[in-house]
């Protein structure tokens, strides 16, 4: 089959790789109609995330149709079912799995001896995510194999079409958890950080919860004007002060809760911040840049949250805890529960309370995909999403 796979920094080929094939009896096999490109797939194009090796099928939003099971399926899947596939593997059975926190489970992660050394207690296993959370092979293929079947899937109600629900696998549910998280009450003004797909799901989110206003940061053009048309005000951070705009925005109080859509790769508008963090990264002294961090620490109301969906592999520097200690600030975190949202989502998508497909800007074939990694790292061409077709 074909797939895109992992070959070094910024180097993804469209290779023929093996087929998946059943290797236990909760297994399945998916034949993959529609996979994204996430934005924290570009972590791994540009190395960032430690644990990748040469050969590994990247991608872990994808959806399609079930085409073979394991006879410990146990008759949850059908063959010829439309599903979307979580980019977290469950097992459903845990401790943690049990209690909704599908993103920690205990069992999925093949490799979690190597968690535990990283993170103290080992995390979920990850479609297409590094050896530090299984080593499993990603969704950007043709096939799939995907572990746990029975538990790890998303029936796609009649009527919807694909692009409608492939982002159930990551980046709205991701984004309703960072607002849900966040805790927003009617009165709250909610600021995010990132206005890419995650950023963008968000703000949709927070507005769905009641948010009193929101506010999108951001410094891309395209981005602002699609976090515009999603209601929210916008921060151009490139042109104007993001502290003294929040500021204004809430009568010198700071917004209630911020929300950090970006991760590790943020960049500053503030050189000296941005050369401090690349230098720390260029010595090994630092791995993740935490300029959003810095702000949103600052800039938060007192007694307020922080929620950050924003993916963060290593260290970070400069933290100051002195703020937000003395602030009394809320940190939320954590990769996505996908599955305990989903149910919700899926009836509001069905309901016209939202269509995901929004945030869609490019299309292309799987072929295409190396070319389509260049152009959406680079923003080039408007790009904002990208969906591929196998």
């Amino acid at each position: 089959m074909r797939a895109l796979v992992w070959h070094g920094t910024q180097d993804i080929r469209c290779d023929t790789v093996p087929d998946p094939k059943i290797e236990d009896d909760r297994d399945a096999i998916i034949k993959v109609t529609a996979c994204a490109i996430c934005g924290s797939d570009l972590h791994l194009y540009d190395h960032f995330m430690p644990g990748m090796e040469k050969g590994d099928v990247m991608g872990h939003e994808f959806m399609g149709e079930v085409v073979e099971m394991g006879k410990g399926v146990n008759g949850a899947l059908r063959k010829g079912e439309r599903v979307v596939i979580p980019f977290t593997i469950i097992c459903g059975e845990c401790d943690q799995c049990k209690r909704g926190y599908f993103s920690v489970c205990e069992r999925s992660n093949r490799n979690k001896h190597i968690a535990a050394k990283a993170f103290g207690h080992t995390t979920a296993g990850l479609f297409g995510y590094t050896h530090l959370t299984g080593g499993y092979q990603g969704g950007q293929a043709e096939y799939v194999r995907v572990p746990f079947a029975d538990k790890t899937h998303i029936k796609v109600p009649e009527g919807l079409t694909d692009e409608q629900v492939l982002f159930l696998g990551d980046i709205f549910p991701t984004g309703w958890q960072a607002a849900v998280q966040a805790d927003i009450q009617p009165t709250d003004t909610v600021a995010i950080w990132g206005a890419g797909p995650v950023g963008q799901m968000t703000l949709r989110s927070a507005l769905l919860l009641g948010a009193k206003q929101v506010v999108c940061i951001d410094s891309v053009p395209e981005r602002l004007d699609m976090a515009r048309a999603g209601g929210a005000i916008t921060i151009d951070n490139s042109q104007e002060s993001v502290v003294e705009r929040l500021n204004e925005l809430t009568g010198g109080k700071g917004p209630e809760k911020c929300i950090d859509a970006v991760g590790m790769e943020a960049h500053s508008p503030r050189a000296l911040e941005h050369a401090y963090d690349r230098l720390k990264q260029a010595v090994m002294l630092e791995s993740d840049r935490a300029p959003v961090l810095r702000e949103m620490i600052y800039v938060c109301r007192p007694a307020g949250v922080i929620s950050i969906p924003g993916v963060y592999g290593g260290l970070v520097d400069k933290i100051p805890m002195g703020a937000l200690m003395n602030k009394g600030l809320t940190i939320r975190t954590g990769q996505t529960h996908v599955n305990r949202w989903t149910d919700d989502l899926v009836k509001r998508i069905d309901d016209g309370q939202i269509d995901p497909s929004f945030v869609i800007t490019h299309r292309a074939g799987l072929e295409e995909g190396p070319e389509m990694y260049k152009t959406f790292r680079d923003k080039k061409d408007n790009c904002i999403k990208v969906v591929l077709r196998p």
